[in-house]
């Protein structure tokens, strides 16, 4: 990946520029409080450049709003985050605006006059080209969520992040959604951290898991696991289980075949 130039969120220190050996992002002593309670308490995190990180935590822990810092969405923080100038968010509201066509929401908010045809490139990457002319009120949600993912990829980020993107997807158009996102990955080789509640979609997806916790990152694993992932893997029932141990959630127990 080709170096970049970081900015820190906060106005000190002076933007850097990275080297081979640097991470994507870079996160030291991040606290972010409301009312006075920290909801982000002297977090540490590092992304390697292409690296795939899903964050895991439970509700109200902070992982949201991590993510609006590290998107410059929030700026009330102390601590140093050192960011790539280039990059892009999806929410789990795929928030189009409902009185522009397809191809103008995937443009909004770029800089200049870009043309239709930067549109058309990145929702022919997402597989929604045939939808370009369309009103976002008549598209699925997958087509809305995907919409949603060719406005990011628009900005040719070196960082994606994503907000629990697929929460509001029915269970078949959530797994289409996610080898979606897989290969878009594998080929546009930018770094991602992704939010979710979901321990098999962290599992299927990252490089490294992450668990939050009172405003820390608490736990972390590697997935070394070969792709495309299997869940059937006993491996993969095992970092599951540590996984959802590490969020207090009691792991099943394996279904009796016999019955």
């Amino acid at each position: 990946m080709a170096t970049d130039v970081h900015r820190p969120v906060t106005d000190t220190p002076e933007p850097r520029t990275s080297s081979a050996g640097e991470p994507a992002v870079r996160v030291s002593g991040l606290t972010r409080d409301f009312d006075g309670r920290p909801v982000i308490d002297g977090l540490e995190l590092d992304v390697r450049p292409g690296e795939f990180v899903a964050l895991l935590g439970r509700s109200g822990c902070g992982k949201s709003t991590l993510l609006r810092v590290l998107a410059g969405l929030d700026r009330e923080i102390d601590g140093t985050v050192l960011v790539p100038l280039r990059r892009a968010v999806a929410f789990q509201a795929p928030r189009l605006m409902p009185w522009k066509r397809v191809w103008r929401n995937v443009l909004l908010g770029l800089p200049g006059r870009p043309e239709r045809a930067v549109a058309e490139r990145a929702l022919e990457e997402v597989g929604l080209d045939q939808r370009s002319d369309a009103w976002p009120r008549t598209l699925s949600g997958g087509e809305a969520q995907r919409a949603s993912l060719a406005r990011a990829l628009v900005r040719e980020p070196d960082l994606l992040l994503l907000d629990e993107p697929f929460g509001a997807l029915d269970a078949l158009t959530r797994i289409k959604a996610q080898q979606l996102v897989a290969e878009l990955w594998q080929r546009r080789g930018c770094a991602v951290l992704l939010v979710t509640h979901d321990v098999d979609e962290a599992l299927l997806l990252a490089d490294r898991a992450l668990v939050m916790d009172e405003g820390r990152i608490a736990y972390e694993t590697p997935v070394d696991l070969p792709r495309p992932r299997d869940i059937a893997d006993p491996r993969f029932a095992r970092l599951r289980a540590r996984l959802l141990d590490r969020l207090g959630v009691e792991s099943p127990a394996p279904a009796d075949r016999a019955a």
